[in-house]
């Protein structure tokens, strides 16, 4: 039998088939983990009996879903006159936590809404907020922070605030007015000269030598002016570019999917600047040509998931203002992944659906602004049950072990059991960490616990102090 399947295998490689190039992207590699965006891969549930482990008090602002890097956890902030933070911290800390590595300024230039993708030491992510002109994809060392490569992209209403996605070397992402593009992840380039990443990494790792060699010659001259050597002053390597699509056409915010040979781009209608496209559509990851699109009613601002041959998209009339919360309106639609047909679609009348669906057991699960949390069935779109939190959502749901973990603008986390829809559990974060505040990103959840950061730029909180907060068992 292995035979029979080994020499299958081979088969597929010589004839170039779609099942043996359609590499899916590994865990945390995409944004909310995979491609059904459960916001959880190991499977483990998060604890019967919630308590806070860990929490870490900010005057930044949280609005990426965290993502788990080998064995941390990475947020990235948002704090005065937009002063950009990244922070990676150990998941099994115990308070007071303290971050491994955190970056800022001088480095990073520009705020980062943008939940980072992972591959092996690599970290990817973007920066630049809808007001800035112009933005960056970093690509860092995971357990250094080390920079290794910047693609700069200029421009008005040029920002990268959704999420990556790292496969078979190459990373694909969206830029706002920049549409989709990609480039590669092991290859960049200097001065007119191509390097992979090793070479790379070595040419980084000597240039840090030099900059300290020059900072201690500089202590000996005059102490009183010597400037430690930061990452800004590192190399400035550029990534590959393989192919760019919707330049100054679309704009693309939500964060892109890739389901074997299909890569999904949801792109937006900006109502303000009258610029845009509300619709989706399906590239070759190749050469970004386009394989289908179809029209939307309102803005993907979560993107689309995937759940075998189902496209789930959701959409909201209104982006993510707490002050437009009346009024509004969305639906989810669910496409068919190969042709773009419509399967199902659900109108939502009472609510916007801002986060993405997550599937999981032939369920999509939805939050919307009108505080209800709804199951559809994959299959034909019928609602399998209705979960009433009392309070809106912006953040998508995570779901692992047959449990749907939804946070909502309160900053209450809830527990829904996938079956039923009734509640587990819940928790407040104004109760137990005195820290009240909104939720944006939604609950991380992995090895057995739950990672939640909150915003309050906007809002009933606006201003307070923030929470990056670990739920587990005690």
């Amino acid at each position: 039998m292995n035979r029979i399947v080994s020499l299958i295998c081979v088969l597929c490689v010589i004839c170039g088939s779609n099942s043996a190039r359609a590499a899916e992207p590994a865990a945390w590699a995409t944004y909310r983990g995979n491609a059904q965006r459960t916001g959880n891969t190991d499977g483990k549930p998060g604890p019967d009996a919630p308590a806070v482990l860990w929490s870490v008090k900010s005057t930044d602002h949280f609005i990426a879903s965290p993502v788990p890097v080998k064995d941390g956890v990475y947020v990235a902030g948002i704090g005065a006159f937009n002063r950009p933070s990244a922070h990676l911290f150990p998941l099994a800390g115990k308070a007071p936590v303290q971050a491994t590595w955190t970056k800022s300024a001088p480095y990073l230039k520009l705020a980062s809404v943008s939940s980072p993708a992972t591959a092996g030491e690599l970290l990817v992510f973007g920066d630049g907020l809808h007001q800035d002109s112009g933005g960056v994809l970093h690509c860092v060392n995971a357990t250094t922070s080390k920079p290794l490569w910047q693609l700069v992209l200029p421009g008005d209403l040029i920002h990268l605030e959704g999420a990556p996605v790292v496969s078979g070397g190459k990373v694909f992402m969206g830029g706002g007015a920049a549409g989709a593009f990609c480039v590669e992840l092991e290859k960049a380039t200097l001065d007119g000269k191509d390097y992979d990443l090793a070479a790379v990494a070595k040419m980084q790792d000597e240039k840090w030598k030099q900059l300290q060699v020059k900072f201690e010659d500089d202590k000996k001259k005059d102490p009183d002016f010597a400037i430690p050597p930061d990452d800004s002053q590192l190399l400035k390597f550029a990534p590959k570019k393989v192919w760019a699509k919707g330049e100054r056409t679309w704009h693309v915010d939500a964060p892109i999917n890739l389901a074997g040979d299909v890569l999904l781009v949801p792109t937006s209608f900006l109502d303000k600047e009258k610029v845009g496209e509300r619709a989706i559509y399906a590239l070759n990851p190749n050469t970004g040509e386009t394989v289908w699109k179809k029209d939307l009613t309102y803005n993907p601002w979560g993107g689309a998931t995937v759940s075998g041959d189902t496209v789930i998209v959701p959409g909201s009339s209104i982006g993510y203002y707490y002050k437009e919360l009346k009024g509004a309106k969305g639906d989810v639609t669910a496409f068919d992944l190969k042709t773009g047909n419509v399967k199902w679609t659900k109108p939502i009348p009472t609510g916007g659906v801002l986060g993405c669906a997550a599937v999981a057991d032939g369920l999509a699960v939805c939050t919307a602004t009108d505080g209800k949390v709804r199951a559809y069935k994959v299959v034909d779109g019928e609602r399998a049950w209705l979960y009433d939190a009392k309070a809106p959502f912006f953040a998508p749901p995570a779901v692992a072990g047959g449990i749907a973990y939804v946070a909502d603008l309160s900053g209450t986390v809830h527990a829904i059991d996938l079956k039923t829809g009734t509640a587990k559990w819940t928790l407040s974060l104004a109760k137990e960490v005195n820290a009240p505040g909104m939720v944006y990103g939604g609950a991380t959840v992995t090895g057995g616990k739950l990672i939640v950061a909150t915003c309050n730029l906007d809002g009933p909180f606006a201003n307070k102090e923030t929470v990056v907060v670990c739920i587990g068992s005690k």
